[in-house]
């Protein structure tokens, strides 16, 4: 009998922080907030707060009005 609570077969899922909408977490790029830049973390294993965003040209050519309208300020290592 399996067990109920078995995680196998879990797919990940994020949603973008431009378009919201929700995808396989292997299918988005990650950023982290190091030190106020943004880093990209091309392994998704860093600790620190961090986002996602679609591989699609249109989410990253709409990423800075998105900081801008979250007010990044730069020399933070948070956003809100």
């Amino acid at each position: 009998m399996p067990n109920k609570s078995s995680n196998k077969g879990h797919i990940p899922v994020r949603t973008c922080v431009v378009c919201r909408n929700r995808k396989d977490k292997q299918m988005m790029i990650r950023f982290e907030i190091v030190k106020g830049e943004f880093v990209i973390d091309f392994q998704k294993l860093m600790t620190g707060r961090g986002f996602y965003l679609c591989d699609d040209n249109a989410c990253i050519a709409k990423l800075d009005k998105w900081m801008n309208k979250k007010k990044f300020k730069r020399g933070r290592d948070d956003f809100r």
